[in-house]
């Protein structure tokens, strides 16, 4: 992807973002200078990878497979196993209209999806197999706290408003039903390197063609961005 392009990406979400009465917090507005005089103080954003994401998942059609996702808070993979301290994490996701997130499961992470606002949001869902394929079974998630089924590969459309609880090693795939939709993630401690499963093999974190200075520093950014601190 051309910064450019997801330059334009992060002002028009952030636009929409703003119109549904949704504040993002201080470091997210941070120049280069804010984040060098912040370095001492910004170790937890950046070793949780907090801010700003986009991805075309290596598609080169960011407006047909694509997501726009700020991570507001991701806990310490690393606690996990002892069950104490910040376990969870927050995120929101832009999806337009027709602009599908493929299909993909978590290896451990179990998520909500929240419809924030906007429009429909449509979800297709499958049960994986013990070889990670699709299965034929029908699924039953559960909705706002109710048991729903649907056939293999049956989708269900959220409301704003509306939830559905995705557990781990359940297939999903999402897109805006007929205008966009702001979404919300709460879940287990996020990890995008380790628990993502997708059924077609994927990129998750594109290329970048760097034909302007970046208006934000996205969490794939941060690599370079910590080496030029050292």
């Amino acid at each position: 992807m051309k910064r450019s392009e997801i330059n334009r990406i992060l002002r028009d979400a952030e636009a929409f973002i703003r119109e549904h009465g949704f504040h993002l917090p201080p470091f997210a507005y941070w120049t280069p200078d804010d984040w060098q005089r912040q370095a001492p103080e910004a170790r937890e954003i950046v070793e949780r990878r907090l801010g700003w994401d986009v991805t075309d998942f290596g598609s080169g059609d960011y407006a047909r497979c694509g997501l726009f996702l700020f991570t507001l808070r991701n806990g310490d993979l690393a606690r996990l196993s002892t069950g104490r301290g910040k376990l969870y994490a927050e995120k929101l996701l832009v999806v337009d209209v027709d602009q599908v997130t493929p299909p993909h499961f978590h290896f451990t992470k179990t998520e909500d999806i929240i419809n924030r606002g906007g429009d429909r949001l449509v979800i297709q869902v499958y049960n994986s197999t013990p070889d990670e394929g699709l299965a034929d079974t029908p699924v039953t998630v559960q909705v706002d706290g109710q048991a729903r089924t649907v056939p293999a590969g049956g989708a269900l459309s959220l409301l704003p408003g509306e939830s559905i609880t995705v557990p781990d090693h359940l297939y999903h795939a999402f897109c805006g039903a007929d205008a966009r939709v702001l979404v919300g993630e709460v879940s287990l401690v996020n990890d995008d390197f380790t628990d993502n499963r997708f059924y077609e093999p994927l990129g998750r974190f594109p290329a970048i063609v760097e034909d302007e200075p970046p208006l934000y520093h996205l969490v794939g950014d941060y690599s370079a961005w910590a080496r030029s601190t050292d």
